[in-house]
């Protein structure tokens, strides 16, 4: 087979740092666009973003000679800088040092975008702490929970 082809679904989540509640709709109806393009920037394609005050999903497709924490690290550290840049009262908003990232199965699309735009009515019954802790256990993922949060 002469070609390569993929199809690399990731959901990604991050948090701000000590999950502080700084992205009001006001900046994530523009910083959510940016960091899009900044994804499509470096080759890979945004399905779908939202979050919450204190942190992020994005819902999107990577490619194959590229690792995925490269990506993370520069959508981060670029939407961090345009933050700082755009928002000059938010100079101490970073991100949290870490992500989560859980493959996703192109059958659970739809569910996974309408669960991404319903953050709002989601977090109304569980804090972002209970959410992440649920998808590394619903991913089987290892981990020490004296370790997850900064």
């Amino acid at each position: 087979m002469p070609g390569t082809h993929t199809q690399l679904l990731f959901h990604c989540v991050f948090s701000t740092k000590s999950r502080q509640a700084l992205i009001t709709p006001e900046i994530a109806e523009r910083l959510y666009p940016y960091m899009g393009g900044i994804v499509r920037t470096l080759k890979g394609v945004l399905y779908a973003i939202g979050g919450m005050p204190d942190h992020v999903h994005l819902y999107l497709r990577w490619r194959p000679n590229s690792a995925l924490a490269n990506l993370m690290r520069t959508v981060k550290a670029r939407s961090s800088a345009w933050v700082h840049g755009s928002f000059p009262d938010l100079r101490r908003f970073a991100w949290q040092d870490g992500y989560g990232a859980f493959t996703v199965s192109k059958s659970r699309e739809e569910a996974l975008k309408a669960y991404i735009a319903n953050q709002a009515a989601h977090h109304g019954r569980e804090d972002f702490k209970s959410e992440y802790l649920r998808l590394l256990r619903a991913h089987g993922v290892e981990f020490d929970e004296r370790y997850v949060f900064d």
